[in-house]
């Protein structure tokens, strides 16, 4: 008769899933935080004062638009997921904490935009954010493919496919650390053009039958 403890099995990805939206629906949040009414206007120069935190509106957009296609991105990678093991939880948490991090690295990028000092290193740090999250997101994936997780109507050539959607995704934010040291806009402006292009359907982009 065997003593040994039973190895836990796989399970459901109910959990993963619900934490995740938490966390996701938090950081979305807490960006907002960062837009205040501007303070000592003067009489009649209130639309100038707005007018001079368009930093803060510029990485508010980015930075939503980011968070809110990578939870639908997510939402979608879960679904081809049969299950969820350790490892995969663990890359979970490993791509929440770059997304619950977010808001600060945008507060900051917003902050030094306007000052003019150290934006460039403002830019990299939130780009390099960005790029962690991605290469959490394509990690995540790969485990799940590797591992046997994935559900069986995904085929093979569409697993391979999102694979290198993931991947391809991380090297422009990978430029967008380097261009941030050349100008932080452009870098803000390449990690928006990241978002949308994870915005574009699957199919659109050529996705093979599962």
């Amino acid at each position: 008769m065997s003593t040994g403890t039973p190895a836990p099995q796989p399970a459901s990805t109910a959990r993963l899933e619900a934490f995740s939206d938490g966390i996701f629906a938090i950081a979305a949040t807490l960006l907002v935080l960062d837009l205040r009414v501007p303070d000592d206007v003067t009489t009649g120069g209130l639309a100038h004062a707005l007018g001079q935190l368009w930093p803060n509106y510029a990485a508010y957009v980015v930075s939503f638009a980011t968070i809110g296609i990578i939870w639908m991105n997510h939402h979608a990678q879960v679904d081809r997921i049969a299950r969820a093991d350790r490892g995969l939880l663990t890359l979970n948490l490993v791509l929440l904490l770059f997304v619950s991090v977010i808001p600060f690295p945008t507060s900051m990028l917003a902050r030094f935009l306007r000052a003019g000092s150290d934006q460039h290193v403002a830019a990299a740090v939130y780009s390099a954010t960005l790029l962690g999250m991605g290469v959490a997101f394509f990690a995540m994936f790969t485990y799940a493919r590797r591992a046997g997780l994935i559900v069986d109507q995904v085929s093979p050539a569409a697993a391979r496919f999102l694979t290198i959607r993931n991947l391809a995704g991380l090297v422009p934010y990978a430029i967008a650390v380097g261009l941030a040291f050349v100008s932080a806009p452009a870098s803000l402006a390449l990690c928006g053009a990241v978002a949308l292009y994870y915005l574009l359907p699957e199919r659109l982009l050529g996705l093979p039958d599962a």
